[in-house]
């Protein structure tokens, strides 16, 4: 016990230092990474958005953050799989905390949730954002945009998302067409993939459909992300209503017909060649959920994204 210590959120001494928190007890930080708001000399910080006002259907997404976090605890410090590396051993890490929002006021929100992002991506910090409902992804690409310019979206999701509305609405429902409709985004470079509902518009997005996904290798899928982006700076969202309500029972607007959670990690594992400028994990609604399944492959697809990060850092330094 003598080199053992507890609430490694709190009492890390270093921003790479590896945690040996019990798995049931201690401070649930993101994979135990240390809580602050000091951005000097990260690399990656992780951030959640506990908002919800935006569901056209069950709520609880506000939730979602909490919940990602307390199933991440299940991630030791050894090196993680599928990517055989420590994560943090590298790559500075921090738990950003939750986006200040007022709950009373939603016109707000997205000015807020951009203003906020912008502060950490000044920094020049990696965002990885939990959420939330997927409306925070439309601020969260204008921050990102600000700093990169037009991006390609790679979307996992169970839902378009390309219904036209009001400027000022708050609909989770609507982000990607707003996104191609202002230029955020280039349609041309954009994918989504597992959509298993219709939409009156696709914004010229291409779409690989629910049964093609069923039909196609992880390999494949990964390719064909890849092929399509051809090399653009890329931002990724991840909608948990991506995968069958089987793998992923809390959640909003679960559809089925949906992929497996091994499958679409599997997809994951093989998009080291994306130049992934920023990413999100959003919808997860523990009121809806059953063992923490929903949170924990939340939670999971959190920590690929992050290996994915940790493997374009490894190859830009052997390439000098």
């Amino acid at each position: 016990m003598a080199n053992r210590s507890i609430d490694h959120a709190f009492t890390a001494t270093s921003l790479t230092s590896a945690a040996s928190d019990p798995t049931f007890a201690g401070a649930l930080s993101f994979m135990r990474r240390r809580f602050t708001k000091e951005l000097a000399g990260v690399d990656v910080a992780v951030w959640g958005i506990p908002f919800d006002a935006a569901t056209s259907n069950r709520p609880g997404t506000r939730f979602g953050p909490q919940a990602i976090r307390r199933a991440s605890a299940i991630f030791d410090n050894d090196a993680q799989y599928p990517f055989n590396r420590e994560l943090f051993a590298e790559m500075a890490v921090i738990d950003y905390g939750d986006c200040l929002l007022d709950y009373g006021n939603h016109q707000d929100t997205p000015a807020a949730i951009e203003r906020q992002a912008n502060v950490i991506l000044d920094s020049g910090a990696f965002l990885l954002t939990l959420g939330g409902d997927h409306y925070v992804t439309w601020p969260l690409l204008k921050a990102h945009v600000a700093k990169h310019g037009p991006l390609a979206l790679v979307q996992f999701d169970a839902h378009q998302d390309t219904w036209f509305d009001e400027e000022r609405r708050i609909d989770h429902g609507s982000f990607v067409a707003r996104a191609a409709r202002e230029g955020i985004i280039d349609p041309d470079r954009s994918i989504q993939i597992g959509i298993r509902t219709h939409a009156p518009e696709d914004c010229g997005v291409n779409i690989l459909y629910g049964h093609q996904v069923e039909e196609m290798s992880a390999s494949d899928i990964a390719s064909a992300i890849i092929s399509h982006t051809r090399g653009a700076p890329a931002y990724l969202t991840f909608d948990i209503d991506c995968l069958d309500p089987a793998f992923a029972p809390g959640t909003g607007t679960p559809v089925s017909g949906g992929p497996s959670s091994a499958k679409i990690l599997s997809v994951l594992q093989r998009l080291h060649q994306l130049d992934i400028r920023g990413a999100d994990v959003v919808e997860v609604s523990p009121p809806y959920d059953h063992a923490d399944i929903t949170a924990i492959a939340g939670a999971t697809v959190a920590m690929y994204m992050l290996g994915l990060h940790a493997e374009r850092r490894a190859i830009a330094v052997s390439q000098g």
